[in-house]
């Protein structure tokens, strides 16, 4: 998937980012992507920003030039953001910084991520995983549902499934283990993001999802 670096531009004019997609896509000779850089270079645009992903870091630069040409002979004022995806903290960041290269680094990002998601949830953000249980009956959904709620665990139930949020995936992760052990036989236990679901549902004290993790 080309999405690990970004290039955001930024005009005035919502019509000048059109004329720069149109541009960069094919219709102006000379500053086509589609042929330089054909099933690489993904061009996208809301309003007055124009994103390029690239697959490397040298297309996203080959491509930051192009479009700049693009702009110099409109008179467009135009703004540059360049960026890489962090695949572990997962967000746009510097594309300088440097990346994780062993598995402890990784680790200490993933423990950062995990530290980031927990705050936000706790200054009020809506959790970010879901712990879904598809369980064999509608009976055994309500009953578990009774079950957990009486184990001081809220969830939502709609039909035959439950949905538990969590704030990180960490905590997501410790759930589906608790779940799949106590779920009735035949249940499936995944997790996804996002926790919306349960967070609409419950006060807003996002830790009452995780009473009873000790246990």
């Amino acid at each position: 998937m080309n999405d690990d670096w970004r290039l955001e531009i930024t005009v005035a004019d919502p019509g000048q980012a059109l004329l720069l997609v149109e541009g960069l896509g094919g219709g102006s000779p000379g500053h086509t992507l589609g042929t330089a850089f054909h099933d690489k270079v993904i061009v996208s645009r809301e309003e007055g920003h124009v994103f390029l992903y690239a697959a490397t870091r040298e297309q996203a630069e080959a491509a930051r030039e192009a479009a700049a040409k693009l702009a110099t002979e409109g008179g467009w004022d135009v703004d540059f953001g360049f960026t890489h995806w962090h695949p572990v903290a997962e967000r746009w960041e510097d594309p300088d910084l440097p990346l994780p290269d062993d598995d402890a680094a990784r680790a200490a990002e993933h423990q950062k991520l995990v530290a980031a998601e927990r705050r936000e949830v706790e200054e009020g953000a809506t959790p970010q995983w879901d712990v879904r249980v598809d369980l064999p009956s509608h009976g055994d959904a309500r009953r578990f549902e009774e079950q957990l709620r009486a184990e001081g665990v809220p969830s939502v139930r709609r039909w035959k499934y439950l949905v538990v949020g969590a704030a990180d995936e960490d905590t997501a992760q410790q759930w589906a283990s608790r779940l799949r052990e106590e779920a009735p036989p035949g249940s499936k236990v995944t997790v996804e993001g996002s926790g919306k679901a349960v967070y609409d549902e419950q006060p807003p004290n996002p830790y009452a999802i995780f009473g009873g993790l000790g246990g």
